[in-house]
């Protein structure tokens, strides 16, 4: 463990297009967890686990770009569900990339077993790691997951 107190995570938390209407779109895909229930497992956990949570969901990659870009200095981490942006965005790529934070993709679904242009990941080569086909429970394990690689990171520093 390292010197840096529980409580100094702060964690960014991205959902990408369409997940504004979980629990109406598509539900033998999606479940029928809305993405307000999500923030709330989240915020949960995030207690547990000693480290702060800021979500922001849009339909806007610029948004989401910006949202990125002001990470920096104020969060150690972010957890991203790109939505569709995944398969299609070099810029929220770039974006990652740019502000070097360790970052942990998530897919409530298995982005796999699915039509053949979602396999493809344009974050997935900037991110510490993916975790995708576990529902809701998918936010909740990639938050664990950032949090146990920040504390990693913090403990050789």
């Amino acid at each position: 463990m390292s010197d840096t107190p529980r409580s100094s995570l702060n964690i960014l938390v991205l959902h990408g297009p369409n997940l504004n209407l979980l629990g109406l779109r598509e539900p033998n895909i999606y479940g029928a967890v809305t993405l307000d229930e999500i923030n709330h497992l989240l915020e949960k956990e995030g207690q547990e686990l000693g480290c702060a949570l800021v979500a922001l969901q849009s339909n806007h990659e610029g948004v989401l770009v910006d949202a990125i870009h002001g990470a920096r200095g104020q969060h150690q981490g972010i957890l991203i569900n790109a939505g569709a942006y995944t398969h299609t965005s070099i810029a929220l790529r770039d974006a990652l990339a740019a502000v070097a934070l360790p970052v942990v993709e998530v897919h409530l679904s298995n982005i796999y077993q699915r039509e053949a242009f979602r396999h493809h990941s344009f974050i997935a080569p900037v991110a510490v790691g993916q975790i995708s086909g576990f529902g809701a429970e998918s936010y909740r394990l990639g938050l664990q997951a950032l949090v146990y690689t920040l504390r990693k990171l913090a403990s050789t520093n």
